[in-house]
């Protein structure tokens, strides 16, 4: 649900880039006064005429309302905002929506404290065009009582927005682990096409049998997978490390054949040699987990 009229307080963006304009379009129709500041002035042009006001300098843009959602290209950049706009964050929130790492997130709440600044740090996990509609995903770290009090405005830009809890470090780490997956997937997925066009094969008559297999298999084992890494224990169950390990040498030697890149498979073929030096030949492929969470030297 979107903020009623009553609750439209003001906002504040900082960084017009393609996300940024995005977020201050979406607080504008949610009927949120909307201030915005751009390095480059000239990105804020279709914004005012839509309604946004433009300021001047970033403590002119700090000055103009509570909520200052920061969306800009780097911590660097972040950092760099954070100090020229002084006192005039003092009392207000900073909602940092800058892509960083967990690290780099827990920096810039610090600096931000040291400016008397409530601070909240999120990972957007949409992209612009999904700005403010309930699809769009945004993950939120920080005090819960400084979220809770502006989910509402929020909402204007994420209806999927996400508490994660206090530390402000987990809306980045749960950021690069989900893109982690995303990538991993879609490397998978592209080297299964490597290999079955290399066999001759269409990608296209192979897709039906790809959506089934994941659907039917890959996707139901994942909360087991999940059950068995917060257990640190990983039954075998019929389907040991061992047995999938001789499966992995044979789409290696698969891909040899094709003339197919190995190198992912390859490294798969190394992990699983690992884990079973470890003493995990008789459990499931979630043991994997014990040689990617802590490798050897």
């Amino acid at each position: 649900m979107h903020a009623t009229s009553e609750q439209r307080a003001p906002v504040t963006v900082i960084g017009l880039g393609s996300m940024g304009t995005a977020l201050a379009r979406a607080f504008l129709r949610a009927g949120h006064p909307t201030t915005v500041w751009n390095r480059t002035p000239e990105k804020a042009d279709g914004l005012v005429a839509e309604g946004a006001v433009r300021a001047a300098t970033v403590a002119e843009a700090a000055s103009a309302a509570e909520l200052i959602v920061i969306c800009v290209l780097d911590h660097r950049a972040v950092r760099a905002i954070l100090d020229a706009a002084g006192d005039a964050l003092a009392g207000r929130v900073v909602v940092n929506l800058t892509s960083s790492t967990p690290e780099e997130a827990r920096q810039a709440a610090a600096r931000a404290a040291e400016r008397g600044v409530r601070y909240l740090d999120g990972a957007i996990m949409a992209v612009p065009t999904m700005i403010g509609s309930e699809r769009a995903l945004i993950f939120y770290g920080g005090p819960e009582e400084v979220y809770r009090r502006l989910e509402p405005t929020l909402a204007a830009v994420a209806g999927a927005g996400a508490y994660l809890g206090e530390d402000v470090g987990r809306p980045s780490l749960f950021d690069v682990a989900l893109l982690g997956l995303m990538w991993t997937t879609w490397a998978g997925f592209i080297h299964a096409l490597a290999l079955v066009t290399g066999g001759k094969v269409e990608a296209a008559e192979f897709l039906p049998h790809a959506r089934t297999w994941f659907d039917h298999v890959i996707a139901p084992e994942v909360p087991r997978i999940a059950e068995q890494v917060d257990r640190r224990r990983h039954p075998g169950d019929g389907s040991a490390l061992a047995m999938q390990a001789a499966a992995i040498d044979h789409l290696v030697e698969a891909g040899r054949a094709l003339k197919v890149d190995t190198e992912l498979p390859e490294y798969l073929q190394d992990r699983a040699r690992q884990a079973i030096e470890r003493g995990h030949a008789d459990d499931s492929f979630a043991s994997l987990f014990e040689v990617l969470s802590a490798p050897t030297d």
